[in-house]
Order: C-alpha cells, then sequence, then structure tokens
C-alpha cells in the first residue's frame, strides 16, 4: 500500500521512505535522503515482479557505499573540468571532489539533502528542496522539486529548479539499472540501443575533450540493439554521454533508449526533454554488498542519466546549462516498462 514510513536517521535528521503503487504491480519506494529512487519493481512477459534497481537495506550503506546510487544528483551533475566556469564575466569556482574536478555538486549537492514531502497520492510524490547562495560555490539561492509519478505503463520524473541569481543547472537521477533483477548478477548480456549517432570522447579525467564524434564504426554504435558487454571502449566500460538524435514531440520528449532482458522480457523505454544521456556500466561495484543480502559484481547495473552535457558550461558549443531568475529549468524523464514479448 501507498505510505510514508519514518525508517530511521541519517545525519541527525528522520528519513522517510515513501510507497507509490501503480497497474501491473508497480510499485516504488523512495527516500527523503537524496530524493532517492531506493526500490522499482516491474513485471516481466509473465507478471513475475523483481525490483530492478540497486539499493541498500541499511540507511548508513546509501550513505557510505552507494554514493549516488538512485539519487538526484545536482547542481550541476557529471563533471566541470577543473572545478570552475565562467559565468558573466566572473571564473567561479566550485568544490572539486574528484581529484580537481567538479562531480554530481560536489561533496555537499543536492544527493545529500533531507528533501521534504511537498505532495503525495497514491501514484505520485514531490520532495522539495534548497540550496543556499555560494554552496558548494555556486551563485545563487536555489530551490529545486522532483516528482516521481508511476502511471501505466511505466514511470514518469520531472526534475525543476530556480535560482535567484544567474547559475547552472544540470539536475539527473542515478538509479542503477538490471532488468533481471537487482540482484542477479551483472548486466552484460542485456541488450540496449541508444537513439544517438554521435558521442562526446573523454580525456583521462573523463572530460569530454569538446570533440563530437560519430559512433558508426567505434564501441559507441548502439543504434542497433545489441547486448550491453558485447564490445567494450576499455576495460571500465562506458562513463560516456550520448548526443541524442531524435527530435522533440510535441510534449517536448525525445526517444533516448531501449534496454531489454531477455531471459525475462522486461524491457525498459526511455524518453526524455534532455540532449544527452550518460551511460556508465557500474565498473567500480566490487562484489558490493546490496539490498536482501545480494551482492553486486563489477557491472551490476547501468545508469542512464539523461543531461545537458558534462562540461557544458566550460564549452560553449554544448547545449547551455545556464539558468537565470525568473526561468524554471525543467527535466523529464519518462520510462514505459511493457514487456517485450
Amino acid at each position: 500500500m501507498a505510505g510514508i514510513v519514518t525508517i530511521g536517521q541519517l545525519d541527525g535528521e528522520d528519513v522517510r521512505q515513501i510507497t507509490l503503487v501503480g497497474g501491473r504491480g508497480l510499485r516504488a519506494e523512495i527516500l527523503t535522503y537524496g530524493a532517492r529512487l531506493a526500490e522499482l519493481w516491474v513485471p516481466d512477459r509473465n507478471g513475475v515482479l523483481a525490483d530492478i534497481v540497486l539499493g541498500f537495506d541499511r540507511l548508513a550503506d546509501w550513505k557510505d557505499r552507494g554514493i549516488y546510487v538512485g539519487a538526484t544528483c545536482g547542481r550541476y551533475s557529471n563533471r566541470i573540468a577543473a572545478g570552475q566556469f565562467p559565468l558573466d564575466g566572473r571564473i567561479i569556482t566550485v568544490d572539486r571532489n574528484e581529484g580537481q574536478q567538479h562531480l554530481h555538486g560536489g561533496r555537499s549537492g543536492l544527493d545529500t539533502k533531507h528533501w521534504q514531502v511537498e505532495d503525495h497520492s497514491e501514484t505520485h510524490l514531490s520532495l522539495v528542496t534548497s540550496s543556499p547562495d555560494g554552496e558548494m560555490g555556486y551563485p545563487g539561492a536555489l530551490t529545486a522539486r522532483v516528482t516521481y509519478r508511476l502511471q501505466d505503463p511505466g514511470l514518469h520524473i520531472e526534475m525543476e529548479a530556480k535560482a535567484d541569481a544567474p547559475t547552472v543547472v544540470n539536475l539527473v537521477n542515478h538509479a542503477y539499472f538490471n532488468l533481471a533483477g537487482h540482484g542477479s548478477g551483472d548486466v552484460l548480456e542485456q541488450e540496449l540501443q541508444i537513439d544517438a549517432g554521435f558521442y562526446l570522447p573523454v580525456d583521462d579525467r573523463l572530460i569530454p575533450t569538446g570533440e563530437v564524434r560519430r559512433v558508426a564504426d567505434t564501441p559507441f554504435d548502439f543504434r542497433t540493439a545489441r547486448p550491453i558487454g558485447a564490445v567494450f571502449p576499455g576495460p571500465g566500460g562506458f562513463d560516456h554521454n550520448f548526443c541524442l538524435s531524435s527530435p522533440t514531440d510535441a510534449t517536448g520528449l525525445r526517444p533516448c533508449l531501449q534496454a531489454t532482458d531477455p531471459a525475462s522480457g522486461r524491457r525498459m523505454r526511455l524518453s526524455t526533454t534532455e540532449p544527452g544521456v550518460q551511460l556508465y556500466t557500474g565498473a567500480h561495484f566490487n562484489e558490493t554488498p546490496g539490498k536482501a543480502g545480494a551482492r553486486y559484481p563489477r557491472f551490476a547495473g547501468f545508469a542512464a542519466e539523461t543531461q545537458r552535457f558534462p562540461n557544458s558550461p566550460n564549452t560553449p558549443h554544448f547545449p547551455s546549462a545556464r539558468l537565470d531568475p525568473g526561468e524554471i529549468y525543467r527535466h523529464v524523464m519518462q520510462f514505459d516498462f511493457t514487456p517485450a514479448a
């Protein structure tokens, strides 16, 4: 049943878990800590349900082992080179939390916030939080909202933000998916198709070089469905932005990707308002303890983070991430979980 329960404390604050239920057995569990998608139960071709997102049972593990897992990340998700970018004639310096780079909003990004319940029903939940001027180096006070909604055939996630001074914003959802079930092993045989004719090459810091390169004749060509692990660009798998090719429809959404587990028939179609998607194949997992006694091996799940391009504030020919007062940042992810035949 839908509801809200307090499941413990982190950082001296109560953490609540909210249950959403939809048709066909769809169920989502969301935590107020980091506005995290903690569970997502989806049927296979025979109606058998499985939880398809990675996560943890203990609250402490969400903080200590599960950095970003399932979280709403920002202010600026993905990477900013050298933790600096120009804005209106100034050089803005933000927290450097990955070597000299800025990643996912810094050490005290939105993924570490205790979000507040604004509105909820059996099928939807809206959470809000704020970030003061100067937090992690960002100019302007920011307010952010994320809404999760179960509506057959899937899940709708909408992220919004507004600020009282010019700033940059790139919020992402950082769930890791395994369509066979979160504890079923790796995802290398699951099939993936991405609507992208171009990708962004990166340097040894995982910062885009600025080149926008065709996927043809490279390991990045997912225009036709293939197993995720069929061809890797290197031993660490994928951690790259794909530039989405399809135009937006009347609602502002464009096709992004389709993933399928051939054994169960679970299928995930994703559409988004954003111009890019970061495919990360979870190379950092290393028999990591997860939910219900599971241990997550290398490549236990893949993240599909729809987004503005990494390092956009330093790359003028990338889509802008600027947000000015009076504007509303809006980012939608629309998931369709209709099973394959």
